[in-house]
């Protein structure tokens, strides 16, 4: 049998050897026993035997209109209970304002509704989470700092201790203990992926207990020896992430925990896509099949994604692979059995059949959406024109120095930064190198656009005529990384630009928050008016701003097509629903109805490239060529 003790009290009793952490809350007389227990290998809920079906759905992935119906959704399905991560940086972005729990970010309502629905709730804190989400969820003002990350290093652990004031006092008053629908809480996420620091695990876990978290505590790691080593914690259950071969994970968790049950807190059904990638899908049968094994004999599943959602805004994250950033595209859609827009899929009633859900399928009629149409564009200012006029209206931050400032200099999470200086060119061909640019950059020399450098594609060459110029160049950041060692890297133009050997000096380097723009800031973008001698000349800067109305008797979803257009961000009523991008594998955006109004609605976008003649509705998602797939650890 084995030693890890499973009980509350027993838990309690496991002294951590660190000197990191605080010391140990004596245990209430009379505290009840977590609703989730386990012995003899099996699972129980206040008591009873019993299994975890769950599914993910993000809170911050979802319109709160819509929550509701997708946690419906969810129990139609089959599932007793939801999970959620808890991303810190949607919560609070920048570091002197207190955290936000109103409309999209009231957690709390979210998991009241969870409840309302029968529905148990799993909360995933962190403060990483990974989830294909901008930095982790990790702030970017945190990462911005010298400081080693998910680590027992005091600058990280006591910036998370903040947070975690913060957090997880309204955690506890959502314990199943205390009424609430929480009956889980996961350690950290995935820390065997990362590093091998106990002290930093033990560290995490107390800051749960320590705050009064007295329901179920565990790990997740890939299925693997090593994984498994640096990210599980004795007397805390361990669980895995996995997407196939649910046999051989669950015999690995029986050698290393035979008294614990088989718990898979990511069941990968599918998987998320990246620009310029193939439209990632996993087969209903493949999906069916394993989903079907982990449950056998009393296993525990979520499955992730159950439903999606959208990275709205500019929250998606990205991969890197051999020095080249793989950012992730707007919609989460991963091919989950409840789709983006809510619809059910073949998937959905496979693994309906799975779970044995008996009860009647309320949601199978799905979302009207609005009639299909072209509307027409109308150009406004260029980008240059457009985001100087907002920095100018807003007093957007602009630092002058020798060097070109970072995002993180700017305080700048997400967006673009403009950067401007003026060398003198000599006569002649010359050649310009931009020696790490992250991500893309688009430059200008005396205001016509010369070219896009990024990080794989760095030199232009420019004809000089001895004489100074004005030199811009617009970088946009494409998604901070979410998973891997790269975490927290920086954003902007990071190493010296070039001309010829020589270094340019002197930079004025002005933040462009596009994710903090309304619907005031856009129109003072499209209204710009030029002031320069190439203002005529589209062809000298073949992006920019451009609007379109959209009229309707009653909103609906809808899902809006860039025919024409290269690369950019769109706006609905103000709202940034994502960034967008001929490469594909998405070529639609979906707007769910509750973004729009009745009677007249205005989209607005930001091109970078080449703008279309108009932006198309469509009544269905086009996501791209499939491709299956199946992600699995090495």
């Amino acid at each position: 049998m084995s030693e890890t003790p499973h009980t509350l009290e027993a838990l309690q009793r496991v002294a951590p050897p660190s000197d990191l952490l605080p010391a140990e809350p004596e245990t209430p007389i009379g505290r009840a026993l977590p609703a989730l227990t386990w012995a003899e290998g099996r699972l129980r809920r206040n008591g009873e035997q019993h299994q975890i079906l769950s599914g993910a759905m993000h809170y911050f992935r979802v319109h709160p209109d819509l929550w509701r119906d997708r946690l419906r959704r969810l129990v139609d399905l089959g599932l007793n209970t939801v999970d959620t991560y808890v991303p810190w940086n949607f919560h609070q972005p920048t570091e002197d304002t207190a955290p936000r729990h109103d409309g999209w970010r009231d957690l709390a309502g979210f998991a009241g509704l969870a409840q309302q629905e029968g529905l148990d709730v799993i909360v995933r804190p962190g403060p990483y989470i990974c989830a294909e989400w901008s930095n982790g969820g990790l702030p970017a003002w945190l990462t911005a700092r010298d400081l080693d990350l998910r680590s027992s290093d005091p600058r990280f652990t006591e910036a998370v201790d903040r947070w975690f004031d913060d957090l997880i006092p309204r955690l506890v008053e959502l314990q199943a203990g205390r009424g609430g629908p929480v009956v889980a809480l996961q350690v950290e996420n995935e820390f065997g992926s990362f590093g091998d620091d106990p002290r930093y695990m033990r560290w995490a876990r107390d800051a749960l207990t320590s705050r009064g978290i007295t329901e179920l505590l565990f790990t997740a790691d890939g299925p693997t020896e090593l994984m498994l080593d640096g990210g599980s914690l004795p007397g805390t259950l361990t669980t895995v992430t996995m997407g196939s071969k649910a046999h051989d994970a669950r015999r690995l968790l029986a050698s290393r925990r035979p008294d614990e049950p088989f718990v898979v807190a990511e069941f990968w059904n599918g998987w998320f896509d990246h620009w310029g990638e193939p439209h990632h899908i996993r087969g209903v049968e493949s999906a069916a099949s394993t989903l079907r094994d982990i449950v056998s004999d009393g296993g525990s599943a979520s499955i992730y994604m159950a439903h999606g959602g959208t990275n709205f805004g500019l929250w998606a994250g990205a991969n890197e692979k051999d020095g080249v950033l793989q950012p992730t595209i707007t919609s989460y859609d991963s091919d989950a059995p409840i789709a983006e827009d809510g619809s059910l899929t073949p998937k959905f009633y496979a693994m309906r059949e799975v779970l044995h859900a008996s009860r009647p399928v309320r949601s199978a009629a799905g979302s009207p959406t609005l009639p299909e149409s072209v509307l027409p564009v109308t150009r406004g200012a260029s980008l240059l024109e457009g985001v100087r006029a907002v920095a100018e209206a807003t007093d957007a931050v602009v630092l002058s120095a020798t060097r070109p400032a970072s995002f993180e200099q700017l305080g700048l999470d997400a967006g673009m930064v403009v950067y401007t200086a003026h060398p003198r060119v000599p006569v002649g061909e010359f050649r310009l190198t931009f020696s790490d640019v992250r991500d893309r950059g688009i430059v200008y020399v005396d205001g016509r656009r010369l070219g896009v450098v990024d990080a794989v594609s760095n030199t232009l060459s420019v004809v000089g005529a001895g004489a100074v110029i004005e030199l811009v160049v617009a970088v946009e950041n494409l998604g901070r990384i979410n998973y891997g060692q790269y975490l927290g890297q920086h954003k902007g133009l990071l190493g010296p630009v070039l001309l010829g050997q020589r270094a340019i000096q002197g930079w004025t380097s002005g933040a462009v928050d596009l994710q903090a723009w309304d619907a005031s800031a856009l129109a003072l973008a499209l209204a710009a008016n030029a002031d320069t001698t190439v203002a005529a000349d589209r062809g000298a800067e073949p992006g920019g701003f451009a609007t379109a109305t959209l009229t309707v008797a009653e909103p609906a979803d809808t899902f809006l097509a860039l025919d024409g257009f290269g690369k950019g961000f769109l706006w609905v009523n103000g709202f940034l629903l994502g960034r967008y991008w001929s490469v594909g594998p998405q070529l639609t955006l979906y707007c769910p109805s509750p973004l729009l109004n009745a009677g007249e609605n205005t989209i607005t976008v930001l091109e970078l490239d080449v703008i279309g003649t108009g932006i198309a509705l469509r009544s269905r998602p086009e996501l791209g060529p499939p491709e299956e797939y199946i992600e699995e650890f090495e």
